[in-house]
C-alpha cells in the first residue's frame, strides 16, 4: 500500500544527493512498514555505472536481511527506474514499486534510456554493440555442472 512518508523519503534523497554531487535520484526498501535500505545514484562519485539508487538500496537491503530475495518488500523510487534497475528490481523479486518522475521527465534532463529500450528490440547483429558467441560446447559445462550439484541454491 503506498505510503506518501516513503515516497517522501525517496525524492529528499534525491535531492540531497545532487548537493553531495551525485545524480538525481533516490530510493528506498520497505519491509512491514520499516524502510529496511536507501540508495543514491553514485555513477560519477564512485566511476561505477551501475551504481544507481535502486540498484545501491536493493545491495543494501539483501545484505541487511541477509538473503537475495526481497519478497514482500516495496520499493520508492524518486524517478521510474532504467531498464538496468527495473531487471534488479524483477530479479529481486520486489513486490511493488512506486516511483515519482517518469522515464520521460528523466529524458528531459540528461537521462535519457530510450535507446536501451530500441537496441533491446534489435537483432544482435545490428546492435552497437557487436556480441558473438563463442566455445558454447565448453561453456555449456557449467550448467550440465549446475544441473548435477547438490549444493546448488536455486533463485
Amino acid at each position: 500500500m503506498f505510503e506518501r512518508k516513503f515516497m517522501t523519503k525517496a525524492i529528499s534523497l534525491s535531492r540531497e544527493n545532487i548537493k553531495k554531487g551525485g545524480g538525481p535520484f533516490g530510493a528506498v526498501i520497505v519491509k512491514e512498514g520499516k524502510i529496511v535500505a536507501s540508495g543514491c545514484n553514485r555513477v560519477t562519485c564512485n566511476n561505477d555505472p551501475t551504481a544507481h539508487a535502486e540498484v545501491s538500496a536493493i545491495r543494501k537491503a539483501c545484505k541487511k536481511l541477509e538473503t537475495f530475495s526481497l519478497e514482500n518488500c516495496e520499493i520508492y523510487s524518486s524517478c521510474e527506474p532504467c531498464p538496468m534497475c527495473l531487471s534488479a528490481i524483477y530479479w529481486a523479486r520486489i513486490s511493488k514499486l512506486y516511483y515519482g518522475n517518469t522515464k520521460k521527465d528523466a529524458a528531459k534532463i540528461g537521462f535519457d534510456d530510450s535507446f536501451i529500450y530500441d537496441e533491446l528490440d534489435l537483432p544482435k547483429e545490428k546492435r552497437q554493440i557487436p556480441a558473438q558467441q563463442h566455445l558454447p560446447e565448453q561453456a555449456i559445462e557449467a550448467f550440465n555442472d549446475w544441473k548435477k550439484a547438490e549444493n546448488k541454491v536455486e533463485y
